[in-house]
């Protein structure tokens, strides 16, 4: 079941809460302990090629395009 998935179940239940109390007891997505889907870039929300030094959580790709802003320079 994906999160979108989720969402709709958890609308289609607003009325009727008994039941919504046990479907989330019983189909609630799981918190991840490991893996590369635990963290997320905080700007764009990818999950890859993360940069957690200094305790940035961006991905690659954001931290380029804001490197100089934070007060990184670029050598090359």
């Amino acid at each position: 079941m994906t999160a979108s998935d989720w969402r709709k179940m958890l609308k289609q239940f607003r009325n009727k809460p008994a039941i919504r109390d046990k479907v989330i007891k019983h189909n609630k997505p799981k918190e991840r302990t490991t893996g590369i889907a635990r963290k997320k870039c905080e700007r764009c929300g990818r999950f890859g090629a993360m940069i957690n030094s200094y305790g940035l959580n961006l991905c690659r790709h954001c931290f380029r395009e804001i490197a100089e802003d934070l007060g990184f320079k670029k050598y090359s």
